[in-house]
């Protein structure tokens, strides 16, 4: 989700700079003034030339009339003010790209117009007129916290309910996503007294799996009586009507009339498998000892202190009582330092590298993390079956996407119309000339 909203950042920064050449020309022919207030921003003349450019440029791009000029400016101004109202909460919050990352966007950027280095493009752009770059640069960064600052506020107003997640696992796409197959009977009845004729072979079919027999003996007086065997498919190759109505059913057992434009369809569950391969995952009873430096223990002494506290279990003294006393932790502390079973993934790099890397029953050398100086024992270690979390988080993240794009509909709305906007070009306010 978020490499694909980057994506559209990038093609959007790189559609500027291919319009970029006709800065010099903005900056020359266009008066630049205030043509808007957004909260404590304004958006200038030439602010408003460029997106109008890049607009045109991307309908003469996909060969689509263009727009009445006026409507053209109107949607190009009203970009701008949802782009500065966005930034004016990235203000807010001192939102800000990470500098690896803008690197590499630049970058990106960069190789797309042919340049393989940030050097040579910072070169080549302000050839075209000075401190291009440099103003390319700063958009980019713009892009960056836009997105950032969406993918936190959007994140957090998606709810998904562990209701939610079963009712989806249970659907065809949810099937399907676990790899679940199955092995299908298929049997259409058109024709007069369809239904009538259906119900007979329904009874027919769960006694049965000879449909071509069943189909034979009902495929008279009119009546037509098709079948099949589906095989073992996906559910997600079955149609999205009848996979519906498979999820339901136990192996051996027939569903319902199911009816339709083209007959009464009966169908019958013969096998479901599953080809999802089991998750499993390595994971290490923990327990630890934090010390964190503070205004009051610099890191000279944290650093003392673990080191204290390492030889005295080496010497034998409890663990429990000592992460209990010291650990700076304090919710494995309330638990003797248990950090209970923990799975690969979940904690920093440098814990986790020393968590594998420690015998059980062992007592880790002092080592530090970004919180500070750990002591850590791995009391037991386990292989457990997490198929069915892995599961339902990938079912999360489906139906996060899912909500993702209406939210950040709903929130765009919301900040476009909680910001205080005056527009001082009476051609471009759409209200007044609704009026």
């Amino acid at each position: 989700m978020k490499t694909m909203q980057l994506k559209q950042f990038f093609k959007v920064t790189a559609l500027a700079l291919c319009l970029s050449t006709a800065l010099p020309t903005f900056a020359a022919e266009t008066k630049d003034e205030v043509v808007a207030v957004v909260d404590n921003s304004v958006i200038l003349r030439s602010d408003l030339t460029q997106s109008i450019a890049e607009i045109t440029h991307q309908f003469e791009k996909s060969n689509k009339q263009l727009p009445p000029q006026q409507y053209i400016e109107q949607q190009a101004l009203e970009q701008l003010i949802i782009r500065e109202a966005q930034l004016e909460q990235v203000k807010r919050y001192n939102i800000r790209p990470d500098e690896n990352a803008l690197n590499e966007a630049v970058l990106k950027v960069a190789k797309d117009s042919g340049s393989n280095s940030l050097e040579a493009f910072q070169q080549k752009l302000d050839k075209i007129a000075p401190n291009t770059y440099a103003g390319l640069r700063a958009r980019i960064a713009e892009d960056l916290a836009i997105n950032r600052l969406r993918q936190q506020v959007v994140t957090s107003r998606i709810k998904i309910s562990d209701q939610d997640v079963k009712n989806f696992l249970n659907t065809p796409q949810g099937q399907a996503l676990v790899g679940n197959q199955v092995h299908v009977l298929h049997i259409r009845v058109a024709g007069e007294n369809a239904n009538q004729v259906a119900n007979q072979v329904k009874t027919e079919l769960s006694n049965s799996n000879d449909i071509q027999a069943i189909s034979k003996k009902y495929s008279v007086n009119g009546v037509q009586v098709d079948a099949a065997d589906m095989g073992t498919r996906s559910l997600s190759d079955v149609p999205a009507e009848l996979a519906a109505r498979i999820t339901t059913l136990q192996e051996g057992q027939t569903s319902e009339l199911i009816e339709s434009r083209d007959g009464v369809h009966i169908l019958k569950l013969l096998e479901r498998k599953s080809t999802q391969k089991k998750a499993i995952v390595p994971q290490y009873q923990t327990r630890h000892i934090l010390i964190q430096p503070s205004e009051v223990i610099s890191q000279d002494n944290a650093k003392q202190m673990i080191n204290s506290l390492h030889t005295r279990l080496k010497n034998g003294e409890d663990f429990a009582v000592l992460a209990a006393t010291f650990s700076n932790d304090p919710g494995s502390a309330r638990d003797s330092g248990s950090l209970g079973w923990v799975s690969p993934g979940v904690m920093v790099p440098e814990f986790e590298a020393v968590m594998k890397s420690t015998p059980k029953g062992q007592i880790s050398e002092p080592f530090q993390t970004q919180f500070g100086w750990h002591i850590l024992q791995v009391t037991d270690t386990r292989d457990q079956d997490m198929t069915a979390e892995y599961q339902e988080r990938m079912a999360r993240q489906l139906l996060g996407e899912r909500q993702f794009d209406a939210e950040l509909d709903s929130w765009l709305r919301e900040t476009r119309n909680n910001a205080f906007v005056e527009i001082k070009d009476p051609q471009l306010d759409r209200k007044q000339n609704k009026s």
